[in-house]
């Protein structure tokens, strides 16, 4: 007989049910409030019932398929998946499959394809097109997708940005007046540099960069200083990802000419990460007694998600850049306070993404100051991260952390040598395989 999963149950008999106050939520409300928020953020069908529920409950699976999994977590208030009782056998193993999308995993092909058809879309783009429509309900779509980005399956909110890019250029070559045709050109923006975010996340920089010159195209037919900032963020973000460090700081130095709202602490950011990891260390300690000054207007509207630079999002980053100086006693400092701070913040507005990454230069400060253990717990949490939230970027810096633990000085430690084992595993089972097919 399978162990019953009382973590799940008990989740689920805390929350309160929405339709009978006073009662706790049963199992068929449950799956309607999942199915429910999988719609609303995905536009993809699901088919979760109370049976399933049941099923979950017994023990029979421990590890669903992706969406249900955040869905469970959104619905019911929980940060990770073991706090539901989930867990992948054998740690990694795969999950049952759903009746309807997958997650990441298998979308090489559309990624490729997105990123021509987006190049194609320039030259109408650099055009004075007309078209009719009112674009709130675009606008609404995406600003679903960046709330739920990282939070909700990755390869449904992919398609929706593709669907939005699509359907923003069919209508802008139709009749309407010239400022509904900056909206929409302004959608699309938005929609691009969404399509960028992921396929950087995916490992495609390169195919990233094909989404923000159309991105750029668009910012400047809609006249929105808003979309050209966060386009240069994108176009920083895939030149950073190739390791082209001179070339996104160029794009971060241009963005804040254009700068209004938490795009300003981004884009400062990260050109202080830019210039250090370009080794031009003068500069960039400037560079971060700027970034460390910058305030956010609280009266410019922000889209939010990949979009929104928070306090604890930009100290992040200083901490990275302070590790390029050197200076791990910094990294520490600033990496221990925007933990506090991602921890700090109200579950549905934390930053994950950012926060692992976070995580992860706290680590390797702890590594590099010879703290050996406090590096290990700062891992262990990265280590429970869900395989389709496994990006790139956290790929590449868990790999830097596993590179510190063969530092002469841990080089013999038995736990230097279990954290590198662990780390090892993590990285065997990325949210997308590599570009090679490998």
């Amino acid at each position: 007989m399978p162990e019953p999963n009382e973590l799940l149950r008990a989740a689920r008999e805390r929350t309160p049910s929405r339709s009978t106050p006073g009662e706790q939520m049963s199992r068929a409300e449950l799956a309607d409030a999942v199915c429910t928020w999988l719609w609303e953020t995905t536009e993809a069908k699901y088919e979760l019932d109370g049976h399933y529920l049941a099923k979950l409950e017994r023990g029979a699976v421990r590890w669903p398929g992706a969406a249900y999994r955040a869905g469970l977590r959104h619905v019911l208030n929980v940060e990770d998946d073991s706090e539901l009782g989930f867990v992948p056998p054998g740690g990694f193993g795969a999950a049952e499959p759903e009746p309807s999308v997958s997650s990441v995993v298998d979308i090489e092909d559309e990624l490729l394809e997105a990123g021509d058809e987006s190049i194609a879309q320039l030259a109408p783009a650099e055009e004075s097109n007309v078209g009719d429509l009112t674009v709130e309900q675009l606008l609404a779509d995406i600003l679903r997708i960046t709330e739920n980005y990282l939070r909700a399956p990755t390869k449904p909110l992919y398609v929706r940005s593709r669907a939005i890019r699509d359907r923003a250029f069919r209508l802008i070559s139709g009749r309407q007046p010239p400022n509904q045709t900056r909206d929409l050109y302004a959608v699309a923006g938005w929609a691009l540099n969404m399509l960028a975010w992921i396929s950087v996340d995916l490992g495609r920089p390169d195919i990233a960069e094909n989404h923000t010159r159309t991105a750029w195209a668009c910012g400047e037919a809609a006249d929105r200083d808003d979309v050209r900032a966060w386009t240069r963020a994108a176009q920083h973000r895939a030149a950073f990802w190739q390791d082209d460090f001179g070339r996104a700081a160029s794009y971060a130095e241009d963005g804040l000419r254009y700068a209004t709202g938490s795009s300003s602490l981004y884009l400062a950011s990260v050109l202080a990460l830019d210039l250090a990891r370009s080794g031009r260390h003068g500069e960039a300690r400037e560079a971060l007694t700027i970034a460390k000054r910058t305030t956010v207007r609280a009266d410019v509207p922000e889209l939010g998600g990949p979009f929104f630079c928070t306090p604890e999002r930009a100290e992040g980053m200083w901490a990275d850049a302070h590790l390029s100086l050197g200076e791990a006693h910094l990294t520490r400092r600033h990496a221990d306070h925007a933990i506090a701070l991602f921890e700090a913040s109200p579950h549905l507005v934390r930053n994950f993404g950012s926060e692992r990454m976070t995580r992860l230069q706290q680590a390797k400060a702890h590594l590099q100051l010879g703290d050996l253990s406090t590096a290990a717990d700062a891992v262990a949490v990265v280590l429970t991260t869900p395989v389709e939230y496994r990006v790139r970027p956290l790929i590449h810096r868990i790999n830097e952390v596993a590179a510190l633990t063969r530092m002469s000085q841990h080089a013999n430690d038995p736990q230097a040598r279990q954290l590198h084992d662990a780390i090892r595993v993590f990285t065997r089972h990325p949210a997308i395989r590599d570009a090679t097919g490998k």
